[in-house]
């Protein structure tokens, strides 16, 4: 069914003779051994001129850049225009190798860079079409004036790039001249606007949750995977918004309707199907072709440009009303959870015109990303924001009942939409690809030779149309429309009261995202915007039937009903990618798949216990609350683990640790690393070796009955080894507050299907909870002993649980020594997955972090001097510039750095300034 054709691969000999001259030039470059005084000037020839003046000629009057004593630049300009043209050059002086990696990946242009090992993931990126989207936003949706914008930011770059050979912009690109002939091309404004459909798909909600639980159907029950996807635990888990109704009268979302009193619901979700199916007909029992780890594996190809798929990327955001802050006015903090990088994900600037008018109305500081003009999250001198994951659905994948002419709906046969992709490989042949989309979107089973067969054992009802070969697969995401973030991004920077803002919010459409509000007059809010589709049928759980028209979206939930809040009577919001409302009093459905609400729960309680008795929370709390580590699986857990009888000396040596402990997972905890280790084999024990191996970790191989095998194990029906097929980061069980949600009410059980083990060469089958936590026990023994060391008195967690920051092309998958020139670290850290301090792992993976709070800041809103930030890395993406990973160390230790916003205060932590004259 593919319709791709492509050259051969190239030899390995030719790869391996590629990155040895890339090993040989980027040690000569580093200055290492005999590179001498060449490699040093290389490497600085790269390095931003931060002082003195330089001449733009785009320019139409003078623009200052002051950067601080970690390099953040804040850029003053007499008109909207220049400052955008200076935020263009000041991004690209510092980042412009990230900015050209960036535009290579949301246009699929990867090979072009690093050759033919990136056809693949380039084929299902054009297959999305992210560029072609983000030309058509361009051309048609977005407006005049944010064009102007997008262009002036263009000029700005550019004006950089002139008469720069590449390897005075970055010294990757030196290593890149010696493996193929790439040159740099002209910034556009459309590889700004583009990089939002990559920020998107990172955001973009429960896609692999819909195929995990498809693929959990080859050998679970209905029941079974309804057990291991549980509903939202509205009664322990309090939702963003504590209130409120769509008034039906208006067709508007009224924050007051309802209460904030109302009784927390657990009743089905509005939109629910009872069966538990997107089949024709609501049957649907049988098990999903286990093709569709095939798709899964694609999607792990593409670079985690935010976080691990399957993870489920979070962030934390919260605002304090002033009645109850040290200040008076109200404080907002946020530290989104990302995957982490090197050079971050983010970039800290202001953007000021020197005398705010009509003409000139930007006076904004916070955090954006290279690349792209404007500030995404931070502060004007009005208002503040901060931004989290809403984890909205607005993913659907359908199958397609197709054949040579085309695909079938309601029994007729439709064309299929067609286009031709080429594919430019460095070292190697153009690739050609054909993309097919169906009306539902492109076909991404196209993109794999194994999902020709996708669906033989769908979950679709008797119904259904033979399937014959084998259904495609197509998805639908509404980032794959033409819409209006970016002149959301604008109007937001520049809005001055709740009003103004939420209309801003309005074009936030993709990604969905929950908004925090706070003002200079004492008013808090939040508003959930963004385009979420309606569904005539199903509810976007498992794989829809494309066959079937009733199962198309039938529109999109108006903005005026998506649930908002405006100074909550309780004085605080709470945004951790919980539930955003109780679906009891809210008709319309936004997700099934939830965050399951541990992090915001948290840090709702350490609001409430603050605040109590009349307490005030400084900035300092704020700061204190984002480092909080506590774990909330250990407090269901250990006092279970506490009461096992536990014979062996060496395993009750390591089980007294847990005695009086806190539950705070700190970097030197011993405490910590042992129940995290134990928490990892109860899921191993538990759910592992049940699960099918598309969704367990590589490397991690059981002995199980085939999938399809019947009656007792004998001679004719034997167990058979088999071996996990999915990326480590995004396996399962991964250890996530969806999995404290699982086993929360299994712990109330002494016996369930779940608790028993078959027994091994060592080890007694187990039938209990009491005998798989002793097993588990004794298997974190043996496994931190080989890890650790015998003596549990030198155990501890950050040696486990450790960050590698890797610099995102030649860092990942270079020789070692390359990726030691560009790399840095390891940090031990302390925090865990579904804590505050999100520093996350994957229990099926490892230990080792794999997302963290990307940034941190707390805005002290209207004292804007008095407000403090971080980023994970540095100002710097050069690899060996003294910004490069300035900020880590004090990040790791939860510290954040003084955020100048007045001129004053900008003027006096100012260490270098840089006049742009035209």
């Amino acid at each position: 069914m593919p319709s791709n054709t492509s050259a051969p691969p190239a030899k390995k000999k030719g790869r391996r003779a590629r990155l040895l001259l890339v090993l040989l030039v980027l040690v000569l470059v580093a200055g290492v051994g005999a590179g001498g005084y060449w490699g040093v000037s290389t490497v600085r020839a790269s390095f931003p001129q931060t002082t003195g003046e330089i001449r733009l000629d785009s320019l139409s009057g003078q623009v200052e850049v002051k950067r601080d004593a970690m390099g953040v630049p804040q850029i003053y300009a007499d008109n909207e225009t220049d400052l955008f043209r200076a935020q263009g050059y000041v991004q690209a002086q510092d980042r412009f190798y990230e900015m050209d990696v960036r535009r290579h990946v949301t246009a699929g242009r990867l090979s072009e860079m690093f050759g033919e090992g990136q056809v693949e993931t380039d084929s299902f990126l054009r297959t999305l079409g992210w560029r072609r989207v983000a030309q058509e936003e361009y051309d048609k949706v977005l407006s005049a004036e944010t064009k102007k914008y997008l262009q002036a930011y263009a000029e700005g770059v550019n004006a950089y790039l002139k008469d720069r050979e590449p390897g005075d912009v970055s010294v990757e690109y030196a290593a890149l001249a010696l493996t193929n002939d790439y040159a740099i091309e002209p910034w556009t404004p459309v590889d700004s606007v583009a990089w939002l459909k990559a920020m998107a798909w990172d955001l973009r909600g429960n896609m692999q949750d819909e195929i995990d639980r498809s693929l959990l159907t080859s050998r679970l029950t209905p029941a079974q995977i309804k057990q291991l996807y549980p509903e939202y635990p509205y009664a322990l888990h309090q939702p963003i918004v504590g209130g409120g109704k769509v008034d039906e009268s208006t067709g508007k979302f009224d924050p007051k309707g309802g209460g904030e009193d109302d009784d927390l619901g657990t009743g089905e979700t509005p939109g629910s199907n009872p069966t538990g199916s997107n089949g024709s007909d609501g049957s649907g029992s049988q098990g999903m072709s286990s093709q569709l780890s095939a798709l899964s594996e694609v999607l792990d190809g593409v670079p985690a440009l935010l976080g691990p798929n399957g993870n489920g990327i979070g962030s934390n955001s919260w605002v304090v009303a002033g009645k109850y802050t040290t200040s008076g006015k109200p404080l907002l903090a946020n530290d989104p959870h990302l995957a982490p990088q090197l050079p971050s994900l983010w970039y800290q600037m202001g953007l000021h015109c020197r005398s705010v008018s009509a003409t000139c109305r930007y006076d904004v500081s916070g955090y954006t990303f290279s690349g792209m003009p404007g500030v995404i999250i931070g502060h004007n001198d009005k208002i503040a924001w901060g931004l989290t994951n809403l984890g909205a659905d607005v993913t659907d994948l359908y199958l397609e009942k197709i054949g040579p002419d085309g695909y079938l709906v309601d029994g007729k046969v439709k064309p299929f939409t067609v286009r031709e992709e080429t594919i430019k490989v460095a070292g190697g042949a153009d690739r050609k690809i054909t993309v097919r989309s169906t009306e539902h979107g492109p076909l991404v089973s196209d993109r794999s030779s194994e999902l020709e067969t996708v669906g033989q054992k769908a979950p679709v009802g008797n119904a259904a149309p033979d399937r014959g070969t084998g259904y495609g697969v197509s998805l639908q995401w509404t980032a794959l429309q033409p819409g209006r973030s970016m002149d959301a991004i604008f109007a937001i920077d520049r809005a001055k009261d709740f009003d103004t803002f939420r209309a801003a919010a309005r074009n936030f459409e993709v990604p969905s995202q929950n908004l925090i509000y706070a003002d200079t007059e004492g008013h808090i809010g939040y508003q959930s915007p963004g385009k979420i589709p309606q569904r005539a049928k199903g509810d976007g759980t498992l794989p829809a039937p494309g066959w079937d028209s009733s199962y198309q979206w039938k529109g999109y939930i108006p903005f005026e009903k998506l649930p908002y809040e405006y100074d909550p009577e309780r004085g605080y919001i709470v945004t951790a990618n919980q539930a955003v409302i109780d679906p009891k009093g809210y008709s319309d459905l936004l997700t099934k798949d939830w965050g399951y609400g541990s992090r915001s729960q948290r840090i709702n309680d350490l609001i409430e216990s603050k605040t109590k008795d009349g307490g005030k929370i400084s900035p300092d709390d704020m700061r204190t609350m984002q480092t909080d580590n506590r774990s909330e699986i250990a407090t269901l857990l250990n006092p279970l683990l506490l009461k096992i009888d536990i014979a062996d000396p060496y395993v009750r040596e390591a089980q007294k640790l847990l005695e009086g402990w806190d539950y705070t997972q700190e970097p030197d905890s011993a405490a910590a690393a042992y129940f995290n280790a134990v928490w990892r084999n109860v899921l191993k024990l538990s759910f592992g070796d049940k699960l099918p191996k598309e969704v367990r970790a590589e490397g991690d191989c059981v002995n199980v009955r085939p999938a399809d095998a019947t009656g007792p194990v004998d001679e004719q029906n034997k167990l058979v080894r088999e071996c996990g097929q999915r990326d480590p980061d995004s396996a399962q069980p991964d250890g996530g507050d969806r999995w404290y949600e699982v086993v929360r009410p299994l712990l109330k059980q002494e016996k369930s299907e779940w608790w028993t083990t078959p027994g091994t060469r060592t080890d007694q089958a187990t039938e209990t909870r009491d005998q798989l936590l002793a097993r588990a026990m004794k298997d974190a023994r043996w496994e931190l002993t080989a890890k650790l060391g015998k003596d549990v008195s030198t155990w501890s967690w950050g040696r486990l649980h450790q960050l590698t920051l890797k610099n995102q092309t030649l860092g990942t998958a270079g020789p070692g020594v390359v990726r030691q020139l560009l790399n840095r670290g390891p940090w031990n850290l302390g925090g865990g997955e579904a804590a505050v301090d999100a520093t996350g792992w994957n229990a099926a993976g490892g230990y080792e972090v794999i997302w963290v709070p990307s940034m941190r800041m707390v805005v002290n809103v209207g004292d804007w001097d008095k407000s403090r930030w971080i980023n994970l890395t540095g100002a710097s993406g050069h690899a060996f510039h003294s910004h490069y990973t300035d900020q880590t160390d004090a990040w790791a230790r939860g510290e954040l750095y003084d955020w100048a916003y007045g001129r004053a205060a900008v003027d006096a932590a100012t260490k270098d300034t840089l006049v742009l004259r035209p």
